[in-house]
């Protein structure tokens, strides 16, 4: 069975250091600390006086006053990792933690996940074809040399990459190796790190060369990894949870997350909020248990993305170009049925196509079927949104009709505005349905922001936001001022809707009575 050497990375909370050494230790695992040199000497001797006497734990031999993006994290990574390498021969794989860090697994849950697979759990892009950095410098970070660290002394670290620059200070990357981007919380074989060790000790141009490197810890034995072990002997992600926000900060997590973050397909999480108590707790007691199932969703992600981004929807700065190249044409009528239950305005859709009232095309800007050859530019959905006017416009040509039928989804406001913003006529009808908490959830799994083994907690939470979505994407879209607006409603009567569609359409009044009469038109 795996036994794991924890290497953890600390620079505070000396009792919670101690509680968090003990804890992952009691399942007869292994801890090996790296604390700060930079912090008070008191802490540091509060921590090992109060671990002194737990055979499991160790300390780096050396100790680095560590900064954010320096070489100084992962020498502390190293010194840690050696240390824990020569102490715990039993050791069978090395998993790299912060302070910050807990597990949200069983150890009996991690030992069995870790035997399943020979394998290495690292991210490992290639640094310079993946789009793992996000924002700020990329290519420099290698080819230039750091000296200075950018966050405390920033106007000197962009003086001197300048300069570099200025005074073509260009170097060379390892010829031998392919740099690799990724998390810098791993976990790795003892094969691995054994290879590894012996790699820093023969290869002193290598460790010059990360060594002014910006942010190594991101680079360093991602790349070593990469190059010392095969392919299909690592998975490339990481078992630590984590996210960061449109900032680049990370998400920390609090005392009502427990449920989120079990259901999560990773051993670990991290940050954890210091005054979640209660999280801390619990989650400090879960790691001894035995017996405990785990139903995995995995939606954490994306459901953080869905909470978080409900004040942004829908704005941006300016419309781009392409956007506003060309008019569909005055002389022609645009009808968008907007409805968030796609299948009741399909059902509508097929209503129109029957009667041959207007040629249409369904949710174009969400599914790919249904559009015929238009040269290339359906063949996408970036090309369809980015190109939307001019994908109109030859279907309009395609049907050669002067009235044509989109469906769109009540999120698509930018659409709606830059459409009822052409020259062409443009009515909408909006078909406002009722959402059952059974079609919530299903809402929920179809989007992912749950899946089929959500805790029913987890999904008791998210329901009231998602219904309030829902509402508020609506009421945004009647606010909007938008002309030739008509709404049909399944709590209206048959006369009401039909009166509605008579407006959108310019139907005869029996016609759209019979459509709105429909007994099925609402049904889920």
């Amino acid at each position: 069975m795996s036994k794991i050497a924890f290497i953890l990375l600390t620079h505070k909370d000396p009792e919670g250091i101690i509680r968090q050494a003990e804890r992952l230790t009691a399942a007869g695992d292994y801890v090996s600390i790296h604390f700060d040199a930079r912090a008070r000497p008191a802490d540091y001797a509060r921590i090992t006086g109060a671990l002194a006497g737990n055979p499991a734990i160790t300390f780096a031999r050396k100790r680095h006053k560590c900064g954010w993006g320096e070489w100084s994290l992962v020498a502390a990574s190293l010194e840690a990792l050696r240390a824990a390498y020569e102490t715990f021969p039993e050791a069978t794989h090395f998993y790299m933690l912060s302070g910050d860090c807990m597990q949200i697994k069983t150890a009996e849950f991690a030992h069995a996940f870790l035997d399943a697979q020979d394998v290495d759990y690292i991210e490992s892009f290639d640094f310079f074809t993946s789009d793992w950095i996000k924002t700020g410098i990329k290519e420099e970070r290698l080819i230039y040399r750091h000296y200075i660290n950018e966050r405390r002394h920033k106007r000197l670290f962009y003086l001197s990459l300048d300069l570099q620059k200025r005074f073509g200070l260009q170097r060379e990357i390892p010829a031998d190796l392919q740099i690799m981007i990724g998390s810098q919380w791993w976990c790795l074989r003892r094969a691995t790190v054994e290879k590894l060790i012996a790699f820093c000790d023969e290869r002193p141009d290598v460790m010059r060369f990360f060594a002014t490197t910006w942010i190594p810890d991101e680079t360093f034995f991602q790349t070593l990894v990469r190059h010392l072990v095969p392919d299909r002997e690592i998975r490339t992600r990481a078992l630590t949870f984590l996210m960061f926000t449109d900032y680049g900060m990370p998400v920390t997590f609090y005392n009502d997350h427990y449920d989120l973050l079990l259901s999560q397909d990773f051993l670990f999480a991290r940050k954890i909020s210091p005054e979640a108590r209660e999280l801390k707790e619990r989650l400090g007691l879960l790691w001894c248990e035995t017996g405990v199932n785990f139903p995995i969703s995995n939606e954490g992600r994306r459901l953080f993305t869905f909470l978080t981004g409900r004040g942004r929807v829908g704005r941006r700065f300016a419309p781009r170009f392409w956007e506003t190249e060309a008019s569909l044409g005055h002389e022609r009528t645009l009808l968008m049925v907007v409805s968030k239950k796609w299948h009741v305005a399909k059902r509508l859709v097929e209503q129109l196509r029957a009667r041959d009232i207007v040629p249409a095309a369904e949710y174009l800007f969400h599914e790919m079927e249904g559009l015929p050859d238009l040269g290339g530019i359906e063949k996408t959905m970036e090309k369809r949104t980015r190109h939307r006017r001019a994908l109109v416009r030859m279907l309009f040509d395609w049907h050669q009709s002067d009235r044509l039928l989109i469906c769109l989804d009540p999120a698509d406001i930018e659409m709606m505005r830059d459409f009822c913003s052409d020259r062409a006529t443009t009515r909408m009808l909006e078909i406002d349905c009722e959402f059952t908490e059974d079609y919530l959830i299903g809402h929920a799994r179809r989007v992912g922001l749950a899946g089929e083994s959500t805790p029913p907690e987890v999904i008791d939470r998210m329901l009231p936001t998602i219904r309030y979505d829902l509402k508020f994407e609506s009421d945004r879209m009647r606010e909007a001022g938008f002309s030739g607006f008509s709404r049909i409603s399944q709590s209206a009567s048959a006369a009401e809707n039909a009166a509605a569609l008579t407006a959108f359409l310019g139907v005869e009044t029996a016609v759209a009575l019979e459509i709105a009469s429909l007994d099925y038109l609402f049904v889920d």
